[in-house]
């Protein structure tokens, strides 16, 4: 089986985030879910076992060793579909029959890719997911973007929050001199 998966969502099926996904799907090898055709019910406390798609998608999706999750940049937040499927893997912390499966994400890696009409994505967009992911016990690795002018040139990019620890050792051996 394919070790990577992209997890799309985007009000246009077919836009710049779709072109873009489609590009990084044939680098990585990768297979494209389409979570906008999934029923994903909002999370509610509530209601513990929802009669959507969503557990099936996630038994599905532990099958991948590296989760791409690909949004547009709408309003410095992604999609209301990816926001409820994150939200509904609280359902995986509070039930204790489904707790397994939540610490089968310790050994899967996950990585944004994002479009919007600018260089670069804004830190507001692109910090939740990586807080998201680590919270779960994923790996983040890798922030792709594209712009909306240019969907077929993804380009990696460093992930806010991150850059700084690989810096760190030289930051402080130069600091250390200095003190000296």
């Amino acid at each position: 089986m394919n070790q990577h998966v992209i997890i799309f969502s985007s009000a246009r099926p077919d836009g710049n985030t779709r072109q873009a996904t489609e590009t990084l799907a044939g680098k990585l090898d990768a297979r494209v879910i389409v979570l906008n055709d999934y029923r994903i019910n909002p999370y509610r406390y509530d209601l513990p076992d929802q009669a959507d798609d969503f557990r099936h998608l996630v038994t599905e999706l532990l099958a991948f060793k590296h989760w791409v999750f690909a949004s547009p940049v709408y309003w410095y937040n992604t999609t209301p579909q990816m926001k409820a499927f994150f939200d509904r893997l609280t359902e995986y912390m509070d039930q204790p029959e489904l707790r397994e499966q939540l610490r089968q994400l310790r050994r899967k890696q996950a990585s944004l890719l994002s479009t919007s009409y600018t260089k670069h994505a804004p830190h507001a967009f692109v910090d939740p997911f990586i807080h998201t992911v680590n919270y779960l016990g994923m790996e983040f690795v890798h922030h792709y973007h594209a712009r909306d002018k240019a969907p077929d040139e993804v380009r990696r990019q460093p992930a806010p929050g991150q850059s700084w620890w690989r810096k760190f050792p030289a930051l402080v051996g130069r600091r250390a001199a200095w003190v000296e």
